[in-house]
């Protein structure tokens, strides 16, 4: 199974940015604890970062015909972006959305989420392991 992993605004910042939410691990932490966990799953992965709306619909755009599934933490864009949602409708991959902090404990405006509307699950809260059980997740649909 080949999957794509995208990551939005400011995760690559982790381990800097807010602390008190995100903790101190490191978005390098973040990249090796998706691989390992693929590897285990005998998975390909690909992994994306963009501070960039555009750039996440391109790279859902691309996944089509190449990849088996999405995972996507859209970060801010979760609460903003229909553009993000229809690139995932367009492309048709079983998507799964991730957010490292539970967003239905944070400010109001983030219990919006666009993308969950076309994700066949959602997993926030859970820090990395919210990543795991949407890697699981997707193997058990292969």
């Amino acid at each position: 199974m080949r999957i794509l992993v995208i990551n939005g605004p400011n995760i690559n910042m982790l381990g800097i940015r807010e602390k008190s939410i995100y903790g101190s691990q490191t978005y390098e932490d973040l990249i090796h604890y998706i691989k390992e966990v693929c590897t285990q799953n005998e998975m390909e992965v690909e992994i994306f970062q963009s501070n960039h709306e555009g750039e996440i619909i391109d790279a859902i755009q691309a996944a089509y015909g190449k990849k088996d599934g999405i995972i996507i933490n859209p970060a801010a864009y979760t609460h903003t972006s229909i553009a993000i949602l229809d690139a995932l409708k367009a492309v048709s991959l079983p998507a799964v959305e991730v957010h490292l902090s539970n967003i239905y404990e944070r400010d109001e405006f983030r219990h919006i989420s666009y993308v969950s509307k076309v994700c066949i699950k959602s997993f926030y809260g859970l820090g990395f392991k919210g990543y795991k059980n949407a890697i699981l997740l997707l193997k058990s649909l292969d």
